[in-house]
């Protein structure tokens, strides 16, 4: 499933470059056939603008939110794209200069001012970042664009005008939310968060925000917390992205790599810090996983524990026989994978990046299996009785419960990332595929299909081609899991006159439907949905 394919064209460095907005959607070429079926738009988030004047943004996640759309009706194919009017975005325009600190990029005061108002502008505080480029979701009948701060944007999905910025603390106990909420099918949103819990230590909160109700009330307004998870560390809590949800259970994975908060809070007031530097590795504590109830709010008192990795995406959680699975992505290791992701890295020529990529934490798509109750005449023995899994959760004499994975998919430095299922039927249940976007050295090359059963995989390849996460979206009278198809935008800079294009794939065994090509070319973008017509 991992080819050794080699980039040394570098043509992964568009992924990477600055775009214009454009001011109307242009029309697509069309190849292949879209099935009439799929009616709708494909709505995507990524970084846009890399530079500001001649101030660089230096990190992945610091180029200014662009909202990406492609619609489709009768077959008909439109690609649209507009900057999202973020606070960063809007005063780095009328200044000319990075005015708010990025993730990776310190934005330093204006030097116009005299040394006084510099001086006070040092202790005002730190302004928070509200570039949402990472996801986008709907809550009630609204569309957000989103980061991992407390600021969101919420969109027009359908002329991609942004509405208005929406401050989460206004609302509920977070110092932040994930870019990866859970949604029900009934509209209900889960999301969690770092906090300050009870004598000032840090804790995590998961929030629920309800569907719309009958008194079309802003379902925001009647967000409300559902559990605390403790902190293993009271001062540093741990970076979360992603976390799992079944329909009686939530699962948050505590990775080692903290956010030093003293550092984060003093940082802003020294000369050219930014995000990255508040990070750290807790090089001992491993991974500690947390289970609660979902309904009764109640958190299990049971320790689950294993070695160090990061995690970013949770492929799918489920409950069987007493059991939670939990499919993960994983890095090995406790170093910050996000250290690689410094922009000169993903843009260094070929023979760079493979060489930075050797030193990386490497991927490993793992199943985790949880015990949900425990004997304590069971200590030192296994307590995973599932028939199919290797993987193994042994009881010791201190009471914490010892995990062993089982690795469904593994390849040299090549990784099974931004994973997507069939989300509304099968999300938090038992579960045979997930589609994935295959990292070769970091480069997206690209699009796999896995039965996390058998570990079967299914491949989608060009030469010189670079896709984004896929998007399953299934077809309206699915019975099967895999029936539908898969969406991934493409960019292809070296091959021929159109520069990008959006790939449909049959999500059955990933063989090519149709492609919708278009003259402009596409940055990176991270994480989207499809939105049905």
């Amino acid at each position: 499933m991992y080819s050794q394919v080699e980039h040394p064209a570098g043509g992964y460095k568009k992924l990477f470059e600055t775009v214009e907005e454009l001011s109307s959607p242009v029309t697509a070429h069309v190849t292949g056939r879209i099935p009439t079926w799929l009616r709708g738009s494909l709505l995507r988030c990524g970084p846009g603008l890399f530079e500001v004047g001649t101030e660089p943004f230096y990190h992945l996640f610091d180029g200014q939110a662009l909202l990406h759309k492609f619609d489709f009706k009768e077959g008909h194919v439109t690609y649209h794209r507009r900057f999202v009017r973020t606070d960063a975005y809007v005063r780095a325009m009328t200044e000319k200069r990075i005015v708010i600190t990025e993730f990776g990029t310190y934005a330093y005061p204006d030097p116009c001012k005299n040394i006084f108002s510099r001086f006070f502008s040092y202790f005002k505080g730190v302004e928070v970042t509200d570039n949402a480029l990472v996801n986008v979701y709907p809550v009630g009948e609204d569309y957000y664009a989103c980061t991992e701060t407390n600021f969101i944007t919420r969109i027009n999905p359908d002329t991609l005008e942004t509405i208005k910025q929406v401050d989460l603390c206004k609302y509920v106990s977070v110092n932040g939310a994930t870019a990866h909420p859970h949604v029900e099918n009934d509209g209900t949103v889960y999301n969690i968060g770092n906090c300050f819990g009870k004598n000032f230590a840090l804790a995590y909160n998961i929030i629920r925000i309800p569907p719309l109700q009958a008194d079309k009330e802003d379902p925001m307004s009647k967000s409300e917390v559902v559990v605390q998870f403790p902190c293993s560390d009271r001062f540093k809590p741990s970076y979360v992205h992603s976390f799992g949800l079944t329909p009686n259970y939530i699962v948050f994975v505590e990775t080692p790599v903290k956010i030093n908060l003293l550092k984060f809070l003093s940082s802003w007031s020294l000369w050219g810090a930014n995000y990255m530097d508040c990070f750290e590795s807790n090089e001992t504590m491993g991974v500690w996983l947390h289970v609660a109830e979902k309904k009764k709010g109640r958190l299990l008192n049971l320790k689950y524990r294993t070695s160090a990795f990061n995690l970013f995406h949770h492929i799918n959680t489920y409950e069987d026989n007493g059991f939670l699975i939990v499919d993960l992505c994983t890095w090995k290791g406790f170093e910050f994978v996000y250290n690689y992701l410094y922009l000169a890295n993903l843009r260094a020529n070929w023979d760079e990046v493979k060489r930075q990529a050797e030193k990386a934490p490497q991927p490993e798509a793992r199943r985790y299996v949880l015990p949900l109750s425990i004997d304590k005449a069971d200590t030192g023995k296994n307590l995973v009785t599932l028939p199919y899994t290797t993987a193994t959760a042994t009881l010791r004499s201190d009471e914490t419960i010892w995990l062993e994975p089982e690795v469904i998919f593994s390849g040299p430095r090549h990784a099974f990332e931004f994973p997507q299922i069939n989300y509304k039927k099968y999300g938090g249940k038992p579960y045979t595929y997930t589609y994935g976007l295959g990292l070769n050295h970091f480069v997206p090359d690209r699009l796999c299909k896995l039965n996390v059963k058998t570990k079967e995989t299914w491949v989608w390849q060009e030469p010189d081609s670079y896709p984004s996460e896929p998007i399953f979206v299934a077809h309206p009278d699915a019975l099967e899991e895999d029936d539908g198809v898969v969406l991934s935008i493409v960019i292809s800079p070296g091959t021929g006159p159109k520069p990008a294009y959006l790939l449909l794939l049959s999500a059955k065994d990933m063989s090519e439907v149709a492609r919708a090509e278009v003259e402009v070319n596409i940055p990176v973008t991270f994480h989207g949905l499809f939105k049905r017509a």
